[in-house]
């Protein structure tokens, strides 16, 4: 039988206007709200990430058409402007935040544009939505030290579990950078599952913490869009996006060789 190769959408802000900042992975109001439609129209079934990944991990089986809808970071629109059109439609969908950027008491001041506070976090919540982890401060996981890397994942599980009551089981790597040694980090903080990028459809043989996304930007047409649901022409759409983060990577390892070395030096 086929595995099942299943989009899993990458949305950040949905706002009317904007920053700079957020812009290019910005939607509209009214983009968000056609590709919702659309999706209710093709007939998919929107699931949590942990729903899809308990199924996979116990054999249920998955609804004819799934779909994953997925928001980073925790901007206010999610909120304004996502929820009642997911909630028109009866949609699920997965938040993961950035705890550090939110508005509230833990706020390092960090965030790109207007971020939510945990009052509508909460009620994102309570309306269905999975909230998960985003790290706290929104760094490179694979850049940091060990402690530094442990830091960013407790606070982020821990403010999260005081401010809803449950610890989150899902968590989504900040810019999409992970490494044998972060995934394994994020396992032993005790998320069950982890969201990387890769613009390409998710399969069960990816594991429970490399599962890939697609990205959804202010460009993305509704042609497209349909395109990235059905997996078609998705290796053509992100080949620049890809051939930039593998040469980035590379800029990236070589960094942080660099740092190890002079941190060895007498």
């Amino acid at each position: 039988m086929t595995q099942a190769r299943i989009p899993i959408l990458m949305y950040h802000a949905v706002a009317a206007e904007p920053n700079d900042a957020t812009r290019a992975l910005s939607v509209s109001p009214e983009a968000f709200a056609e590709q919702m439609a659309l999706i209710a129209d093709r007939g998919l079934t929107p699931l949590t990430t942990a729903d899809l990944a308990a199924r996979w991990r116990s054999g249920r089986p998955l609804p004819a058409l799934p779909v994953l809808i997925t928001f980073d970071d925790g901007y206010e629109g999610v909120h304004r402007h996502a929820l009642p059109a997911l909630a028109e439609h009866g949609f699920t969908a997965t938040l993961f935040v950035s705890t550090g950027w939110l508005r509230g008491a833990y706020d390092t001041g960090g965030g790109l544009d207007t971020m939510l506070d945990w009052r509508q976090v909460r009620e994102l919540a309570a309306a269905g939505v999975e909230i998960g982890g985003h790290s706290h401060t929104h760094p490179q996981l694979d850049q940091l030290g060990d402690s530094a890397l442990r830091a960013e994942l407790t606070r982020c599980r821990d403010i999260v579990a005081d401010e809803l009551g449950a610890l989150p089981v899902s968590f989504a790597y900040p810019y999409g950078y992970s490494s044998r040694r972060v995934r394994t980090a994020v396992r032993e903080n005790g998320f069950a599952q982890a969201l990387a990028v890769g613009n390409a459809l998710a399969r069960r043989a990816q594991g429970p913490y490399a599962l890939r996304r697609v990205t959804v930007r202010r460009g993305t047409g509704v042609g497209e869009f349909e395109r990235l649901l059905d997996g078609r022409s998705v290796a053509r759409t992100f080949a620049r996006d890809r051939a930039l983060t593998k040469g980035y990577a590379v800029v990236r390892r070589t960094r942080r060789i660099h740092r190890r070395a002079v941190g060895a030096l007498p």
